[in-house]
């Protein structure tokens, strides 16, 4: 069944500001949200630009040029990470801009590997290609090497900024960066072909083995 997607996002959008506005809704997870977003002072600037994001995918299906996909990238990931931040910091605007570059390299790095990991159903389903420049007809280990290469740079980035994060918020962060850079090295051993063919996943004890291995990195103050 089809539904009315520009509809239905439009009348999510509506709620929400009506939500922003007087502080509370009856749907309980934008009255979570509303609450945080009062209660931490994120900014609606950064709201704005994740429902940008979110209309384009209702109808954009390439991105051809860098500023283009840093844009999207920006609105559905990297806000992301800057909402968090302005959690984790708790009013804190040193701390904040101490690592808001950190923060939004993070939400880079995990916003790629997902479409690498995803290039299958972009293209099959979706119709949908993200990297500019490269034609998925075309993807080979060369193309594959120069994105991976940039996503590896955005972790080294944003690893400087989450080994200064509150301790309180670190292993989270933590967990999730290992995660998604466990992804993207299996992503890089495997063949070209392969990442066209099939979604890349990471198994349950791999990812036990991870969890168990930040615990100990955490409880030791080795993160």
């Amino acid at each position: 069944m089809e539904y009315n997607q520009k509809k239905l996002l439009d009348d999510f959008e509506r709620d929400l500001y009506e939500a922003l506005e007087q502080k509370i809704s009856l749907n309980p997870i934008l009255n979570s949200f509303v609450i945080t977003v009062h209660r931490y002072n994120i900014p609606v600037s950064l709201i704005n630009s994740f429902l940008d994001s979110m209309k384009a995918d209702l109808h954009k299906t390439d991105y051809n040029n860098a500023e283009e996909l840093d844009q999207y990238i920006y609105g559905s990931a990297d806000v992301v990470g800057l909402m968090c931040l302005y959690v984790f910091t708790n009013g804190d605007k040193v701390a904040y801009d101490e690592l808001e570059f950190s923060a939004k390299k993070l939400g880079s790095a995990f916003q790629k590997v997902n479409f690498l990991r995803d290039l299958k159903s972009d293209i099959e389903l979706l119709n949908r290609q993200y990297f500019p420049g490269f034609s998925y007809k075309e993807f080979d280990e060369e193309k594959k090497l120069q994105i991976v290469n940039s996503i590896i740079q955005d972790f080294e980035e944003a690893k400087i900024g989450l080994k200064k994060l509150p301790k309180d918020a670190r292993l989270a962060v933590y967990i999730a960066y290992t995660y998604y850079l466990e992804l993207l090295k299996k992503i890089q051993k495997k063949p070209a072909s392969q990442i066209l063919s099939s979604r890349i996943r990471l198994h349950g004890f791999k990812k036990i083995m991870l969890l168990a291995k930040a615990l100990v990195l955490n409880s030791c103050n080795l993160i």
